[in-house]
């Protein structure tokens, strides 16, 4: 039952592609219309080479962005965990910032910042610090006082609270609000590129589009559904390196299916 589950969104995707290509087929629907799935596999192995290397410039991007805001988040986190007024002025501003589109600021990041990368950094920043410092706050605020009054009690200072129990505890949230962050960074690096670059992602998108060539339009999204994955992935790896606790769990699981 257990295997079925997992391979079950693979065959519900592998299904729902046959039905686009069948009916693409069937009805003879013209290529700058609807491209077929193998129409985009095709265009895919023929444009990987200009893909990689647009896709390092986005890769580059949604990573310096997320750098950023994994720093940032980690120490806007504590301060709003540690200073409840800091919480209440800091909260409804992070709150403000997710209600304006992306796409909207990011003309206005060009003004100001020129053509370079850091208007596209800085997108990605805007799209990835609000999932990791409220995953991270909130884990924060949740810590079992129990551990916290033993800590005190042993005359802990404030910041071995924070070094010894309360960060270590908060992990686990943290994790999470990083591979939502992660699968955010590259559309994050996408819609910076779309209003002005010369190389990414992005650009590529939007010639591809201007051009009517929706074979390649589609192939670009591949890479970056594909980029977006391989971006959780490497949460998943830096949660597995970090967290000896849940590497000593698989194990024990795999050890008892065996």
């Amino acid at each position: 039952m257990n295997k079925f589950s997992k391979a079950a969104p693979a065959a519900v995707i592998l299904a729902l592609l046959a039905v686009w290509e069948l009916i693409v087929q069937i009805a003879g629907i013209p290529l700058y219309v609807l491209p077929a799935p193998s129409d985009m596999l095709k265009a895919f192995a023929e444009e990987f080479p200009v893909l990689l290397g647009h896709a390092g410039v986005t890769v580059m991007e949604a990573a310096a962005g997320m750098l950023i805001s994994f720093a940032v988040g980690i120490v806007v986190g504590i301060l709003i965990d540690a200073m409840p007024t800091f919480r209440k002025c800091i909260y409804p501003i992070l709150v403000v910032t997710q209600t304006v589109p992306v796409i909207v600021l990011a003309p206005i990041f060009i003004i100001y910042m020129g053509f370079g990368y850091a208007p596209k950094i800085l997108t990605v920043v805007l799209m990835c610090f609000f999932p990791i410092v409220v995953s991270f706050s909130d884990g924060l605020g949740e810590m079992d006082e129990g551990y916290l009054n033993l800590v005190r009690t042993y005359g802990g200072s404030r910041l071995q609270l924070y070094r010894i129990v309360k960060i270590p505890a908060a992990m686990i949230s943290l994790l999470s609000g990083l591979k939502v962050a992660a699968t955010y960074s590259i559309s994050g690096a996408v819609v910076g590129e779309w209003i002005a670059s010369q190389s990414g992602l992005g650009y590529y998108l939007i010639r591809a589009k201007n051009s009517y060539m929706l074979d390649d339009v589609f192939a670009c999204v591949l890479m970056i559904i594909l980029l977006s994955l391989m971006m959780n992935g490497l949460v998943k790896l830096f949660g597995y390196l970090v967290l000896p606790s849940s590497r000593r769990k698989r194990r024990t699981e795999t050890a008892g299916k065996k």
